[in-house]
């Protein structure tokens, strides 16, 4: 690998990283649960793409050791590091699964919510 050029791959897990790091800050604020019902609208995705991604991750992994020469310190086995890696993605793969089950849960709990501004309660009272 050439090391002046980033592979696509980690550049845009780069930019995934930045927005969720991004919407950690800014959900410190008060969201209303329509605003709240379309952030999980999003972030339930991610457990349908993350399974397909440590799978993929994976099958990667073990492609690479007839690809590449895979080396590794101390004398160890790259394809029995390769092994481990590949039962921790498959169990991140299940959690992710369960991930998106609750936040989709979570966005179907609030679906039938809407909301009025502190301004709309005062222009409903001042025009009653």
């Amino acid at each position: 690998m050439d090391d002046d050029k980033t592979p696509e791959a980690v550049q845009e897990a780069d930019t995934a990283y930045d927005a969720l790091r991004a919407l950690a800050h800014l959900t410190r604020a008060t969201h209303p649960a329509p605003v709240v019902y379309r952030i999980l609208g999003n972030l339930k995705n991610l457990g349908h793409f993350l399974p397909q991604i440590s799978d993929q991750l994976a099958q990667g992994l073990v492609k690479s050791l007839e690809e590449y020469d895979v080396t590794e310190d101390q004398g160890k086995d790259p394809a029995e590091s390769i092994m481990q890696a590949g039962e921790h993605l498959a169990r991140a793969a299940e959690l992710a699964e369960q991930l998106g089950e609750e936040l989709a849960k979570a966005q179907e709990a609030i679906a039938a919510q809407g909301y009025r501004t502190p301004g709309d309660r005062r222009r409903e009272s001042d025009d009653a």
